[in-house]
């Protein structure tokens, strides 16, 4: 019954994506490789915007909230997505529609591989298999 949750959850999570690119008309396009593009320029962004986090707002855990324009200029480094699906759109030659559902399948699909499938197939190759990390995968 466990296995049959798990693909379940699985399919919920993966299916959605798979389904709208092919019945959405991306796949007469040949919008394949735009999206894979979509999604290797969200990587990059997520990756610049944990380099900046990290080098230039340390975290400091004796001043809880009292930093107001700490946490302001930490909530900025956000327009980075901004600027990382402006890339995107700005790459994909098409129309309007199919411009917007390209980048966002692309970027939806990174978005939930990095932070659901990447955890889930770290955390499943250890010697003890922690059911926290299935918990992080289905919440």
């Amino acid at each position: 019954m466990t296995l049959y949750h798990f693909g379940n959850c699985v399919a919920l999570i993966y299916v959605p994506y798979y389904l709208t690119y092919k019945y959405s008309g991306l796949s007469e396009y040949g919008a394949f490789w735009k999206c894979i593009q979509a999604g290797c320029i969200y990587m990059f962004t997520q990756l610049a915007k944990m380099l900046v986090l990290a080098t230039f707002f340390p975290d400091n855990e004796t001043d809880l909230g009292s930093d107001f324009l700490g946490e302001f200029l930490k909530s900025t480094v956000d327009l980075a997505d901004l600027i990382g699906l402006y890339i995107v759109l700005g790459s994909i030659p098409g129309k309007g529609h199919s411009k917007i559902l390209t980048a966002g399948i692309g970027w939806a699909t990174a978005e939930v591989i990095l932070s659901r499938a990447l955890l889930l197939w770290v955390g499943a190759r250890g010697a003890e298999f922690d059911w926290n990390n299935f918990d992080m995968v289905v919440d």
